[in-house]
């Protein structure tokens, strides 16, 4: 009976898990939508970076756009509460070849900070109480970026989040750069810690 109970707390454990884990592209938020004709269309959005696709709910009918007829939108996040912007932006996906794709700005100045996120799995061990019946592992989804830089020449660079790498797309003043990402123990690869780098790298470009 025991080892009945602790089968079934483990798959109630990776339901949980799965079900608390919130992936905004997959939610319906309030918003506005810009196409490239001019057209203005407000209503529940939803997005797919994957396809490159938004999708509007317009008095309970559903019209699906792609990044090609995309200007702009914009949603309200009610999970992180604060709005979101987005725009479908030329990008090279090989040589001398570009496709409209969705980009959220995260930061826009002179040097702007773009991200695309996407949702991936990954399996993890289970610790504690499930080790007693060997090695048990889990499987989860999660929220990652990847994340571009978009200078004043229309030109999007994307990033490794490596710290090699960053300096050499926000190549000026690096050292006074370097000395603020030290001195506030920022990280290369953390959302955050990305916007605050890119806005006090426009303030010494700016200064």
């Amino acid at each position: 009976m025991k080892h009945y109970i602790s089968i079934l707390a483990f798959f109630l454990g990776i339901v949980f898990q799965a079900e608390a884990q919130y992936f905004p592209s997959e939610v319906w938020h309030e918003g506005k939508l810009t196409l490239m004709s001019g057209e203005e269309l407000g209503g529940k959005i939803k997005y797919n970076f994957e396809a490159d696709l938004v999708q509007i709910n317009l008095n309970n009918t559903i019209q699906t756009y792609s990044a090609r007829k995309i200007l702009f939108f914009e949603i309200y996040d009610e999970e992180v509460e604060r709005y979101r912007q987005f725009y479908a932006l030329p990008f090279n996906v090989r040589p001398n070849y570009r496709v409209p794709m969705l980009f959220e700005v995260l930061y826009e100045n002179t040097m702007t900070l773009l991200s695309r996120e996407s949702v991936v799995q990954e399996t993890v061990p289970q610790y504690g109480y499930y080790s007693y019946y060997g090695n048990r592992y889990a499987t989860r989804y999660r929220l990652a970026f990847d994340y571009y830089f978009l200078n004043q020449e229309g030109e999007i660079i994307p990033y490794s989040q490596k710290k090699d790498d960053l300096y050499n797309i926000l190549s000026q003043d690096k050292d006074s750069l370097e000395k603020y990402v030290k001195e506030n123990r920022l990280k290369y690869d953390r959302h955050r810690d990305l916007v605050r780098i890119t806005a006090y790298y426009n303030s010494l470009l700016n200064s």
